[in-house]
C-alpha cells in the first residue's frame, strides 16, 4: 500500500515479560503477576492522568503468552506518526524529565506527574543504596539491578559506557551517614558532592520510579505504524493460550475480580490428561488453582492444555 493511502494506526502498547529484573520467564505466574500490575500502572499512572486518555477508546488484551496489550483507539490519534508515537514512549521512560527540576517543583507545590513520582522514589532509591553499603542480604543484587539500569539509559541516549559498580558502591557509602540522607531527602542533593550525577541517573532510572524495562511499552511496537498484533481469540504458538479481551477495571490486580490469565485463557482440553517428561530445571507453573514446580527430568500428568504449554515454551516432551 502506497503511503498516500495510509489511514491512521492505533496507539499499541505492548507489556512482555522479555526482559523483567528479579524475574524469569520460568516463574510464569510471578512474571504474569508483575506485568499485570504494571500494565495497569501504565494506564492509571501515566496515559490517562497525564496524557487525558479516555477509557471509551481502550482496548485491553492478554497476549496469549507473556505479557498485556494497551490498543488506543481515539481517532483524533490516528494519524500520529512514529516519531510522536516515540515521544509518548520517552515521557513514560522518563527520557526528558529534568530530574532536579521536578523535585524543585514538587517542593515548591506541584505535586503531580513525574515531580510526584520521583519524589516518591527517593526514599526506596536511598534504601536500596544502603543495604549495598552494609552489604545486607541481597544487596549484590541491587547492585546488579542498579548497574542494569545505568546501561540501560546509556543505550536509550546512544551513550557508550555509563557509570560502573563501583562507583554506585562508593556512592551507597556516602549514604550510612543518615544526616546526609535527612538533607539529600530534602532536596540539597549537593551533599553527594561528585557523585550528584550518578544519583540522578539511578533516580531517573530504577524501577521504584519508573517502570520496568518490560513494563515499559516496548518502543518498536508502539512507533511501528504498520504493526501487525495478535487478533483475540488466536492462540498463541508458543504457549497454546488465548489471546484474550477484558474490561480495563479487571486488570487492576489488587481487586476480587482480577484477570487471571492462567485460568480464563485456556482454550485446550483440560479433561484428558498426559504423561511428560520435564527437560527443563526450576520450572514454576500453574493452570486454574492448581501449581507445580518440577525438576530436570520428573514425569507429571497433566491436562492437554497444560502438555501443550510444555512442550511449546520447550520445557517438557511427551513420554
Amino acid at each position: 500500500m502506497a503511503d498516500k493511502d495510509w489511514i491512521g494506526a492505533d496507539l499499541i502498547f505492548d507489556l512482555d515479560g522479555d526482559h523483567l529484573p528479579g524475574v524469569t520467564d520460568r516463574d510464569f505466574p510471578a512474571m504474569l503477576d508483575v506485568i499485570q500490575e504494571q500494565a495497569y500502572t501504565l494506564w492509571n499512572d501515566y496515559l490517562q492522568p497525564e496524557f487525558g486518555f479516555d477509557e471509551k477508546y481502550l482496548q485491553v488484551t492478554f497476549s496469549g503468552h507473556r505479557g498485556f496489550h494497551l490498543h488506543y483507539r481515539d481517532p483524533a490519534l490516528f494519524q500520529l506518526d512514529s516519531e510522536a508515537r516515540r515521544e509518548i514512549v520517552s515521557h513514560i521512560r522518563g527520557e526528558d524529565v529534568d530530574v532536579k527540576s521536578s523535585l524543585l517543583r514538587y517542593h515548591q507545590g506541584d505535586r503531580t506527574g513525574w515531580s510526584k513520582r520521583i519524589n516518591g522514589g527517593m526514599s526506596k532509591v536511598v534504601e536500596k543504596l544502603q543495604i549495598i553499603a552494609q552489604k545486607n542480604k541481597g544487596y549484590t543484587a541491587l547492585l546488579d539491578e542498579l548497574h542494569k539500569g545505568l546501561i540501560s539509559q546509556a543505550k536509550r541516549e546512544n551513550r557508550t559506557s555509563s557509570k560502573g559498580k563501583t562507583s554506585i558502591q562508593k556512592l551507597a557509602d556516602l549514604l550510612i551517614n543518615e544526616q546526609r540522607v535527612n538533607r539529600l531527602l530534602s532536596g540539597n542533593f549537593g551533599v553527594l558532592d561528585r557523585y550528584e550525577g550518578l544519583f540522578l541517573d539511578l533516580l531517573k532510572t530504577d524501577t521504584s520510579v519508573v517502570l520496568a524495562n518490560a513494563g515499559e511499552a516496548d518502543e518498536v511496537v508502539t512507533i511501528d505504524v504498520r504493526r501487525q498484533i495478535r487478533w483475540p481469540t488466536s492462540l498463541h504458538g508458543k504457549s497454546g493460550l488465548r489471546v484474550t479481551e477484558f474490561p480495563l477495571a479487571r486488570l487492576d490486580p489488587d481487586k476480587s475480580t482480577a484477570f487471571d490469565p492462567l485460568s480464563e485463557t485456556i482454550a485446550l482440553p483440560n479433561d484428558k490428561k498426559l504423561n511428560v517428561e520435564m527437560i527443563q530445571d526450576d520450572c514454576r507453573f500453574r493452570f486454574f488453582d492448581q501449581e507445580w514446580e518440577p525438576q530436570l527430568g520428573d514425569t507429571i500428568e497433566i491436562s492437554e492444555a497444560g502438555a501443550t504449554f510444555l512442550i511449546l515454551k520447550g520445557w517438557a516432551k511427551v513420554v
